[in-house]
């Protein structure tokens, strides 16, 4: 993919394009957007179908083609959010009531509400020092009413994919891969999302690249793909090519992708490569300059080379030492996150999971007939993860597709000098 003039011109010039806690898509936003948005604006046609005597182009079909070329994967199909990309997904592979989903016990809170979206319910499971799925973990939260694993990469990197395929295969599982942070990445040389049954992609605000919102669904099986089709355009074909009325193959509802977001898409698409190896570039540049300090490791990445940079992310050797490195690097103006207080993406802060609350009055799927299990859920149920995640500091987060040579450098700076007051 060529990098996008406009904006690398600018940058080249010292114009900073951040802002602020948006991701690093919406830092590349430049006249190349502009012009795809404002052509479809100047078509009328919003619609991502129909019309076809007058409009000149598809935004979002040619989004889906591209995309999937990228992916190399078969079908790509645009909806109107990862979140709802997970439920249409899991939905299309037969998964609901009376079915257990394994999820990791750190991810956004959107993966498991997914999961009890379509009825199913989700099972957490430890996350290792990659900050994946721990895959001794999922084996030993197989049950006979385990349907699905539902890994996710979370800030850029792989999860350990060949024992997550080998334990898929192994019961015969499905798999929905959750990639809305690392868009762009791989495993040993084989992209991010075609490991499963399918995988999810986000293009929000906050993501490696971006269309405003919007989601993507890839997949190598027909069957899989066209019943998501279905079920996100109100029971319709692919294209909707049986427009009349008539019978449809399924109740569906309306998920779909619009023309304005698939036009961003289009252009940010075209600046995917230049975002990962600047963020890739910088990333590394950053370790190998703190990689001697005794106080932290570097997560384990398990294929660096897929690791798309989205971040530093340092584990530190105990609880105490990554709360107190956190602070000292907030009061010195450096953006990070310490992951034990990430919010809604640490399962002990769920409550609305951890209390089973559904919009169902009667508490479904925890208390549908069809699932024999019981499980519960509380904060501390997963203690190799809460474990991880206190002694977990990301720095740079979002951030290291901009900086120049003497931010770096003073923010090395900053790293070393605290480490030092940290031994002190």
């Amino acid at each position: 993919m060529k990098k996008a003039n406009s904006v690398q011109n600018a940058m080249d010039k010292g114009q900073v394009y951040y802002a602020g806690l948006g991701g690093p898509g919406s830092q590349m936003i430049g006249e190349e957007e502009e012009k795809e948005v404002v052509e479809v604006i100047r078509s009328r046609i919003l619609a991502r179908d129909r019309f076809e005597k007058v409009r000149q182009f598809y935004k979002v079909r040619t989004f889906e083609d591209k995309f999937g070329e990228y992916m190399g994967a078969k079908h790509a199909l645009g909806v109107v959010n990862a979140t709802q990309g997970l439920v249409i997904a899991m939905a299309a592979l037969g998964i609901g009531p009376g079915d257990e989903v394994i999820v990791p016990a750190y991810t956004f809170i959107a993966t498991a509400a997914a999961v009890v979206a379509v009825r199913a319910v989700p099972i957490l499971a430890e996350v290792d020092a990659s900050l994946g799925l721990d895959p001794a973990d999922v084996e030993a939260k197989i049950t006979d009413r385990t349907k699905c694993i539902l890994p996710v990469h979370m800030k850029g990197a792989p999860c350990r994919m060949d024992e997550l395929v080998e334990i898929k295969n192994k019961h015969n599982l499905k798999m929905v891969e959750d990639v809305a942070q690392a868009c762009g990445g791989s495993y040993q040389g084989k992209k991010l999302g075609t490991f499963g049954d399918a995988g999810v992609f986000s293009f929000d605000f906050w993501k490696v690249i971006t269309t405003g919102g919007g989601g993507m669904i890839i997949t190598n099986d027909y069957n899989v793909y066209k019943t998501c089709v279905h079920y996100h355009d109100h029971g319709h074909e692919v294209y909707r090519q049986n427009e009349d009325l008539g019978e449809r193959p399924l109740i569906g509802l309306n998920f779909r992708m619009e023309e304005l977001e698939g036009a961003m898409g289009l252009a940010q698409l075209a600046k995917l490569d230049y975002i990962v190896a600047t963020m890739r570039k910088n990333s590394r540049i950053l370790w190998e300059a703190v990689k001697d300090i005794d106080l932290f490791v570097q997560r384990d990445i398990p294929d660096m080379a897929g690791d798309i940079g989205n971040g530093l992310t340092l584990i530190l050797k105990t609880p105490e030492l990554g709360k107190a490195f956190s602070q000292k690097l907030a009061a010195r103006g450096v953006e990070r996150e310490w992951l034990r207080e990430s919010g809604w993406h640490n399962y002990a802060n769920w409550k609305q999971i951890l209390k089973k609350k559904t919009i169902s009055q009667d508490g479904c799927p925890f208390t549908c007939p069809r699932y024999s299990g019981r499980v519960e859920y509380y904060a501390g149920m997963c203690p190799q993860t809460d474990d991880i995640l206190a002694r977990t500091v990301t720095i740079c987060y979002n951030n290291l597709l901009h900086i120049n040579d003497a931010e770096m450098q003073e923010l090395i700076l900053k790293i070393r000098t605290i480490c030092k007051e940290l031994k002190a």
